[in-house]
């Protein structure tokens, strides 16, 4: 959410080359939250959380460059397939309602639409709109409720014993 307010006041507010240096703001705020929801996700699979990871660290950095190869957003084709396998997680997860997985793969397929940049450019709005609406419930429903404590622990300790 962070990243998604600063953006907008961003792009509100700033113009050029302060635009640019701000665009970093949520590139930054949302490398943190890649970087937590893969250590809370490690316990359902390790490969699993990795690759979603480095997808989004890819999309991150697709997004610093505004790369965007024959008119279509590289970044937001990464950002839905990490939004894909963060719905799995949850949907093979102990310590999440499974419903949660359900706004997450809405949200990733929404984001995949950009793989076709005419596509994309009528259904923006509508792309937009259930991207940030999809992982908006998520996101709020971590900050607000979290995982289940009890079953992330034990979760991490099954997941501990087998990696030895």
């Amino acid at each position: 959410m962070l990243s998604f307010l600063s953006a907008a006041l961003a792009e509100a507010l700033l113009h050029g080359k302060m635009m640019r240096i701000a665009g970093f703001v949520p590139i930054c705020c949302f490398t943190a939250v890649t970087l937590i929801l893969f250590r809370i996700f490690l316990p359902v699979g390790r490969v699993l959380s990795l690759i979603a990871a480095l997808l989004n660290l890819v999309s991150l950095s697709f997004e610093a460059l505004e790369f965007h190869p024959r008119g279509m957003n590289a970044a937001l084709v990464f950002h839905g397939g990490f939004c894909l396998l963060i719905a799995l997680l949850v949907l093979r997860s102990k310590f999440l309602p499974q419903i949660l997985s359900a706004p997450m793969a809405i949200a990733g397929l929404a984001w995949l639409i950009s793989l076709s940049p005419q596509m994309a450019h009528r259904l923006h709005a509508y792309m937009q709109g259930t991207g940030f609406a999809g992982e908006g419930v998520f996101m709020l429903w971590l900050l607000a409720w979290g995982v289940n404590n009890a079953r992330w622990k034990e979760a991490a300790a099954k997941e501990a014993a087998s990696s030895r």
